[in-house]
């Protein structure tokens, strides 16, 4: 059974390695292998985690786990950016868990901190060809409001995101 709650900092290497290969498995092909580690280091190593662990404020609310039988699954997190307005930073899943409702329900502890903090709103961005994320947002009333492409467009052509919102 899957059980969603805040991280603590026993489940950083989990998140870590969650995010790690879910980035990878959806950039994969759209990104350059060099991109995608050079982004896997900077925002899913050790330190960083650990320092995003614990301690929710409005801003980062901190990671969420999915963890099943005590192994992290799935994490995601996001924070207020504005009055009433808030961000999905990441979700991600272990690429083997795909399709067992692991990130509705990571999607519904986030969205359900960010309510208590008042938001109205909630945004996120999924980068342009993930045809795994882009299919879950749209289908939780997520609705398309603009591309934003890279300032490394020219070395990477495929760096562009699309942002979604959804009233919560």
């Amino acid at each position: 059974m899957i059980e969603v709650k805040l991280a603590n900092l026993s489940h950083v290497l989990g998140i870590i390695e969650v995010c790690r290969s879910g980035y990878q498995d959806v950039s994969n092909g759209v990104l350059s292998e060099s991109l995608i580690e050079e982004r896997c280091n900077k925002y899913y190593n050790k330190e960083r985690v650990s320092n995003e662990v614990g301690n929710p404020t409005k801003e980062w609310g901190g990671y969420f786990v999915a963890l099943d039988r005590g192994e992290v699954v799935g994490a995601g997190g996001g924070g207020m950016i504005a009055e009433g307005e808030t961000r999905l930073y990441v979700l991600y899943l272990d690429p083997t868990r795909r399709n067992e409702g692991i990130g509705s329900k990571i999607l519904e502890a986030i969205t359900q901190q960010q309510k208590n903090f008042g938001a109205k709103s909630q945004y996120v961005t999924v980068q342009k060809d993930n045809m795994k994320g882009i299919p879950f947002y749209e289908a939780r009333r997520f609705m398309y409001v603009e591309k934003i492409v890279s300032n490394n467009i020219k070395n990477e052509p495929n760096d562009i995101v699309f942002e979604y919102v959804r009233t919560i």
